[in-house]
């Protein structure tokens, strides 16, 4: 399988532009998951030609292609991020907006134990968590 989301638009047969290719570029950099407003800050700092509706044409692109995923986290913005990452769950902290990705053997375990015992074989899932930080005495 191609690494780069760039590779994967290539191997699907999408057609890149300069543009589109500034874009997935800031997409494969990104650590966080950034909305469309977000990339087009960090395209158009790169290239001044990047339109928002580039931009939103092109993450529709590549989310119908399976290359981006798409998050709802609940404050109203799609925010995104590549599809073939290494799989990780999300904690929402509802303050600050701030998505904390992480991995938990225990829970995957526990989901499979769940399909199972339920007669299914488990293909596949998302667990995003929603809370606030403790406060500290």
């Amino acid at each position: 399988m191609s690494t780069t989301i760039i590779e994967r638009c290539e191997a699907s047969g999408l057609r890149l532009t300069e543009q589109r290719r500034v874009i997935a570029q800031v997409l494969q950099s990104a650590t966080d998951h950034p909305d469309v407003d977000e990339l087009h800050s960090r395209a158009n700092a790169i290239d001044k030609g990047i339109s928002i509706a580039t931009v939103y044409r092109t993450v529709k692109l590549f989310e119908e292609t399976g290359i981006l995923e798409r998050h709802e986290f609940g404050d109203g913005r799609s925010r995104y991020e590549d599809a073939h990452r290494e799989h990780h769950d999300h904690l929402i902290d509802m303050q600050s907006g701030d998505v904390i990705e992480f991995v938990s053997r225990e829970i995957e375990e526990l989901q499979e134990r769940i399909a199972q015992k339920l007669g299914f074989e488990l293909r596949g899932h998302k667990l995003e968590l929603y809370g606030v930080p403790l406060k500290k005495d």
